[in-house]
């Protein structure tokens, strides 16, 4: 017997609703509202590609493969492992991630800047050593541009594969440059402005890139432990692959890939689009914010504008 039109609309709100939870925490539905409807001042008007990626479900392809990548800076990932709660409350970092993500991109002005003044008082009560006795800060800007530069680079790469509208090169540039006017006020020096400064940057980094303990189990843990029920397990797989497929070939070689997700690389990219065109599907659409001037706006006025205008 065939499921009736109802029943599938219900699952995919029930899905929705589900995933939406898992990112943005129990009471995600207010958050939303405050990010997307709050009235003020924005850093970003509504035409900026920093818009277009981050509304985008390729994020979670995206989000996955700069977890993966940033686990090869050792010190960067001594850091995450002492003091983040990678394993020990993965969901929470999740959620402080992605509200941080949609308030400077979505938010109002005032929200942008309490919510890089809260990262920033949490960088600066973090430090440590790493296992090889090596001192770190979190609010050191080396680390900090290794950060910004790993995750706005597979955020756009992701996108540009996996996204509903692929950037031009001009539109890339200026998702680079968005990216930058947040990174600044976290600390990041200089952040590069155009996809060939942000490549630059990476080559950099290379030199100080290698495995380490921590980072393989890192990559145990997203690849082949996810805290998920086993349903949803499937699916992740697929997108996890997307993941890693993402990567250039010398960051994979360095990272310790399970042999299930070997196996599902030549699937990768179809995988991919399945996953995250599901992802979009099932995904409640963020409220949208009216114009002040309809909001206040009644019919009477309407037709006194229009009176005043003429024929």
């Amino acid at each position: 017997m065939l499921w009736n039109p109802p029943c599938i609309g219900e699952l995919r709100e029930r899905a929705g609703e589900a995933l939406l939870h898992r990112v943005a925490g129990p009471t995600a539905r207010e958050k939303r509202a405050r990010i997307h409807e709050t009235p003020g001042p924005r850093w970003f008007g509504p035409d900026r590609p920093v818009r277009v990626v981050h509304a985008d479900a390729s994020m979670y392809v995206g989000g996955l493969a700069a977890l993966l990548l940033q686990s090869l800076h050792p010190v960067a990932m001594a850091a995450v492992t002492a003091h983040s709660g990678f394993e020990s409350d993965p969901w929470g970092r999740l959620q402080r991630t992605s509200t941080f993500l949609a308030v400077t991109t979505f938010g109002t002005a005032q929200d942008a800047e309490r919510a890089v003044r809260r990262v920033r008082r949490v960088h600066d009560s973090v430090r440590g050593r790493t296992p090889d006795g090596v001192p770190y800060r979190a609010s050191d800007p080396h680390l900090l541009a290794w950060v910004h530069a790993a995750e706005t680079a597979c955020f756009l790469r992701a996108h540009q594969r996996y996204g509903r509208r692929p950037l031009d090169p001009r539109a890339a540039d200026g998702y680079v440059a968005d990216m930058a006017r947040v990174a600044r006020r976290l600390g990041v020096a200089d952040p590069p402005q155009g996809t060939a400064g942000l490549a630059a940057r990476l080559a950099d980094y290379r030199p100080e890139l290698r495995p380490t303990a921590q980072s393989r189990a890192a990559a145990r843990y997203l690849l082949s432990r996810p805290p998920l029920p086993w349903p949803a397990r499937i699916p992740y797989a697929f997108l996890a692959a997307a993941a890693v497929e993402l990567l250039p070939a010398w960051v994979r070689a360095r990272l310790d890939l399970p042999y299930a997700t070997r196996l599902l690389l030549p699937f990768a990219r179809p995988g991919g689009h399945a996953v995250v065109a599901a992802i979009r599907w099932i995904m409640p659409a963020a409220p949208r914010r009216r114009p002040p001037e309809r909001r206040r706006a009644g019919v009477g006025s309407v037709v006194r504008r229009t009176r005043r205008r003429g024929p």
